[in-house]
Parts: structure tokens; C-alpha cells; sequence
């Protein structure tokens, strides 16, 4: 962030606009060390057993495992929780995507900004069958860090229409994250 000239990090804006998914593990991997350490989010299946999401020297991890594909190029991670963090959502916001959203949810010093998500927090599972094919199925809800389950499109904080090319000086969804961080007593 910029203010009266000087570069100075106060804050974080994650933006997870147009993020129509793939993996989640990868994109928990490099928000980690901003999420915090400890439980982040989970996966709710029909029978409400849970499957927690929990950041671990900054590397997530799903029920006690690990759970990055690759290295991360996080060594040694910052640890950041305790920045303010403004996350930018929009309708395609999908998936992995708005795991990403739910992962922040719940944490404190936290705001979105933007529009509704696309409505698929879901957990998928792969299944192989006797002829080699594989079936994906959706088997479980996304939970945030407080218990709250999603299974629908995920509104934002505060709703700001998509108006302006996104990194812009008129994005508006960016511009109202950025007014959000300087009001944040870190950014003062």
C-alpha cells in the first residue's frame, strides 16, 4: 500500500476474482502464513463428520495431513496473522476458489469486498472404478474456522459492483479494500 508517498506493507489484499478452482491445497499453501497457525476451515459431509483444514508452520494440512503438491517456495514462512486482510470476490469465485474465502472467514481483521461467489463450496472426491474410469463426486460442504457450512453462493462483506479494469485506479472493488486497510489501526 501507498500513503503520502512511502511504500509501506500495513496489510494484505487477496484477490480471488475470476478463480474458477483446481486445487485448493496449493492456493491455502501461499495464504498460509496470513491465514495463521491452527484450524482455518473443514470439509462436511452428509453423515456431519468433519475434515479440518489447519496451517502448520504455514503449510496446510487436512485431517493431520499433509496436503501441498509441490514446494510451496516457502522455506521458512513469515508469519503474518496479524495484518488486516481485504479478500475480493466475484461470481467467478468458484470451488478451490471460494475455499480460498471460507479459509478467511471467521479470521479476525478480516474483510471481503466484491460480489457473491459462483455457490459451489464443495469438496470433491475421486472415486475408481473396476474399469479404470474415474468418478469425481461431490461428498462435502466447506466450513469456515467458526463451524458455519456454505452451500451456496458466498456474499461478501461488504458489495461493490464490478465496475473499472481490475488493478486499475476505477477498480471499485479494490479501491474500497485499500480505503478499508488505511482505516485499520495498522495502516495508520
Amino acid at each position: 500500500m501507498k500513503e503520502g508517498g512511502l511504500s509501506r506493507a500495513c496489510g494484505w489484499v487477496v484477490d480471488v476474482r475470476g478463480n474458477h478452482g483446481g486445487n485448493m491445497w496449493p492456493m491455502l499453501a501461499v495464504v498460509g502464513p496470513v491465514l495463521g497457525e491452527g484450524t482455518v476451515g473443514m470439509f462436511v459431509d452428509a453423515d456431519a463428520m468433519t475434515y479440518p483444514w489447519t496451517i502448520r508452520d504455514g503449510v496446510p494440512h487436512e485431517n493431520g495431513s499433509r496436503r501441498t503438491y509441490g514446494d510451496s517456495g516457502l522455506s521458512a514462512p513469515a508469519a503474518l496473522p496479524h495484518v488486516p486482510v481485504a479478500v475480493l470476490t466475484d461470481g467467478g469465485t468458484a470451488s478451490a476458489g471460494e475455499a480460498v474465502v471460507v479459509a478467511f472467514r471467521g479470521r479476525p481483521q478480516t474483510r471481503s469486498f466484491g460480489e457473491a461467489t459462483s455457490g459451489v463450496p464443495t469438496g470433491n472426491t475421486t472415486h475408481r472404478l473396476p474399469d479404470g474410469a474415474l468418478l469425481v463426486l461431490t461428498e462435502a460442504k466447506d466450513a469456515d474456522r467458526t463451524g458455519r457450512s456454505y452451500d451456496a453462493a458466498i456474499p461478501p462483506d461488504e458489495s461493490v459492483p464490478a465496475v473499472g479494469l481490475r488493478g486499475t485506479d476505477a477498480d471499485q472493488g479494490l479501491r474500497a479494500a485499500q480505503n478499508w486497510l488505511l482505516e485499520q489501526p495498522a495502516c495508520q
